[in-house]
């Protein structure tokens, strides 16, 4: 995982300005080589403005950025021969067939002509492409897509690599054989940045970032963020009307938040005031039916919430 030396990545005072928009605002963080990176939030909370500028491909307006000991704000051309870059949208041609998009991209690589078999081969046997290398990039699945995609920007063996939510839109198995090629990845010593939205994802990360309205809220492991975030115990409420249940348990004092999970309500207390059988208690009382409350592991989606419900209560 971390080592030791230069940082893969170095961000101080990170801002991209569209207008009077505010895309990303002012974030700092550090990544070490060989980490696996997740930058979690919602659609529109900045996370791909941040990979962008990363990458060189977007200036910023304020802050710097080093990657791979190089300064992108002033030289963003130095970097993009040393780095991988997956799109959400798998930047890939689909007249052309699976090899011809490997070829395509180790040409635009600069892959030396008498490595680039070899490469090829390695990256074929890596994604489990082989069997379809005469298959046009527009007839495969959105599962073998997101593969080819991960091979492009794989073929030059870039020692960083960049992934914007790169499982969105594939069914639950290829996601998971998806983190299965991540991991292989990150043993064999690549750092990786990958944004998404889904929360199981980010339990498997080194490090979790958190981003809301362009902010990065937290920036740890998921053991420490769950730790410093969420003190007290988590429940699990079975009970009917749900919703207003929860629009009860949010009121009460001494509740660091509720939400809906599943067909349940997750409760994070903040007070020893309350026990299982004294909230049952609280909610009868208004008309609310609990059939059961559970002891729950809390969860990254936990600490989100409360985060981001803090942020938009500006605390």
């Amino acid at each position: 995982m971390a080592s030791e030396g230069t940082p893969a990545i170095s961000v101080q005072g990170l801002t991209r300005r569209f207008g009077s928009f505010t895309a990303v605002d002012h974030v700092s963080f550090t990544v070490q080589p060989g980490e696996i990176v997740g930058y979690l939030g919602p659609n529109g909370s900045g996370k791909t403005t941040t990979i962008r500028m990363l990458c060189g491909v977007l200036r910023p307006t304020e802050g710097s950025i080093q990657v791979l000991g190089v300064d992108v704000v002033h030289k963003p051309e130095a970097v993009k021969s040393r780095i991988g870059y997956m799109s959400q949208k798998f930047a890939l041609y689909d007249d052309l067939t699976v090899i011809e998009n490997l070829e395509f991209y180790a040409g635009a690589y600069d892959v030396p002509r008498e490595r680039e078999k070899e490469r090829l081969v390695e990256i074929l046997q890596m994604a489990g492409l082989e069997k379809r290398t005469g298959t046009p990039a527009r007839d495969l699945s959105g599962g073998w897509r997101q593969r080819l995609a991960l091979g492009c920007a794989l073929v030059h063996q870039p020692p960083l690599l960049f992934l914007d939510e790169p499982t969105s839109g594939v069914d639950p198995v290829a996601r998971r054989e998806f983190w299965d090629l991540i991991y292989e990845l990150a043993a064999g010593g690549t750092t990786i940045m990958v944004t998404t939205h889904y929360m199981d994802e980010a339990e498997h990360c080194s490090r979790v970032g958190f981003m809301h309205s362009g902010r990065l809220l937290a920036f740890d492991s998921p053991s420490a963020l769950k730790a410093r975030h969420l003190r007290g115990a988590a429940w699990a409420l079975d009970a009917s009307p749900l919703l207003e249940a929860i629009e009860l348990l949010s009121a009460l004092p001494g509740i660091a938040q509720a939400r809906l999970h599943g067909d349940r309500a997750q409760v994070i207390i903040a007070s020893d005031e309350w026990t299982p059988a004294t909230l049952a208690a609280k909610l009868a009382g208004q008309g609310i039916t609990v059939a059961a409350v559970e002891t729950v592991e809390p969860t990254l989606e936990d600490v989100f919430t409360l985060l981001a419900h803090h942020n938009n209560n500006g605390h």
